[in-house]
């Protein structure tokens, strides 16, 4: 029982979305251009992307999004070749973007409400994962109220203090049969919350060329008075007990760096190099208040590495009122050979965006944007549960945003 509790609880809820299914989601016109935004200001999702950069809009705005998120993910078994699929629902990230400050002010004020991470990976009834995971739902908030100054027309700095709030809903099947021939449980549900910043320095140097450097913090999730619950035989009751539980999980910090170049003046084009420091995800433990023989406090081997994703995109003005936009994408994963799971199928991937952005009035602008993330096949035995076989996933998300500028 002790070994088989090991293998139950060795999942990370917060940072099962955190990569594998990570997606550049925080405003309309940086995922059109394959989710760069550090080196340009765009528009009120600078909040997030760049703090610096938020003191060079030239107006106040409001700005409210969504990305609908539609995963989907195959697992083949390496023993017995069968094939399974997710069933999962979609997800539905948000945006929420202010920006305000006196004409006349070299200050102006921002705040972002946001999803970072935020899906569902449902697997279909049966399939030959089950004890390791069936569904996890992942819901997180972050909230970053935001300063910026504007030193000169050349530079910008600001900063923001982040917020997040979480919530996780993680279930899987127990091979224990009880007397109707039905397979027990494991539900672990609870919420989250941690602190960090978001930090930033924009540059135009000359009017054809803009640079940003950012630095968003490690935000590690505190789960207090998570809840376990275990529906099993009554004669095992005793031996798997419902009742709380605590952990602390990391999400990592981000140092991006990022140009904007107009080589002509209907034409921007746009990069960013992402470094991201998951090697501070080591290991994943679970402290039960209700500790039993079988149920004992448990710690797994994770040993994410740090790395990278490389972006690039481009905006053409048409008309004065009408832009499109398209880029690319390519990221590293984190997830390193020996600890893939059904809830993290992850694997290097590239990302295929394209948009438009039409301004309706001089004070309202809609953007709309579609990107389709293709992972490469993953073929894995996790050290731990030697659960083998192959992963392929595919995610398409269109978006939408209005803005109201004032």
């Amino acid at each position: 029982m002790k070994k088989l509790l090991i293998i139950l609880i060795f999942l990370s809820p917060f940072l099962a979305q955190a990569q594998g299914f990570q997606v550049n989601l925080q405003g309309q016109k940086q995922q059109s251009m394959g989710g760069t935004g550090t080196g340009v200001a765009l528009d009120e999702a600078s909040v997030f992307f760049n703090p610096g950069a938020v003191s060079h809009l030239e107006k106040n705005g409001v700005s409210l999004g969504i990305s609908p998120t539609i995963a989907n993910s195959t697992f083949e078994s390496s023993s017995s070749q069968t094939q399974n699929r997710t069933n999962s629902p979609v997800s539905t990230p948000f945006t929420g973007y202010a920006v305000f400050g006196r004409e006349e002010s070299k200050f102006k004020f921002g705040l972002g409400v946001y999803t970072p991470f935020g899906s569902t990976i449902k697997w279909e009834d049966g399939w030959a994962g089950r004890f390791q995971l069936t569904k996890l739902q992942l819901f997180s908030v972050f909230i970053q109220p935001t300063v910026s100054y504007k030193i000169s027309d050349k530079i910008g700095i600001g900063a923001g203090f982040v917020y997040g709030i979480g919530k996780i809903d993680l279930r899987r099947d127990l091979p224990i049969v009880d007397g109707n021939g039905n397979y027990s449980s494991a539900k672990l549900t609870g919420n989250a919350s941690g602190i960090g910043f978001n930090a930033g320095i924009y540059l135009k140097p000359i009017e054809k060329l803009s640079i940003g450097i950012t630095y968003r913090s490690q935000v590690n999730m505190k789960v207090n008075n998570g809840n376990a619950e275990f529906t099993v035989p009554g004669s095992l009751s005793s031996s798997f007990p419902s009742g709380p539980f605590t952990s602390s999980l990391p999400l990592p910090q981000v140092i991006s760096i990022g140009v904007g170049v107009t080589p002509i003046e209907k034409l921007l084009i746009t990069a960013d190099v992402n470094f991201i420091g998951w090697s501070a995800y080591k290991e994943l433990a679970f402290d039960y208040e209700n500790n039993t023989s079988s149920l004992q406090d448990t710690k797994s081997v994770r040993n994410y590495k740090d790395t990278y994703a490389f972006r690039l995109g481009g905006q053409y003005s048409v008309k004065e009122n009408l832009r499109v936009r398209a880029g690319i994408a390519y990221q590293l994963t984190p997830v390193q050979d020996g600890y893939v799971t059904p809830e993290v199928p992850d694997a290097n991937k590239i990302s295929y965006t394209a948009g438009i952005g039409y301004k309706f009035a001089d004070k309202l602008t809609v953007d709309a944007s579609f990107t389709f993330e293709d992972y490469a096949k993953r073929t894995d035995t996790n050290k731990e549960s030697n659960f083998s076989g192959s992963y392929k996933t595919y995610i398409a998300i269109p978006g939408i945003s209005l803005t109201y500028n004032f």
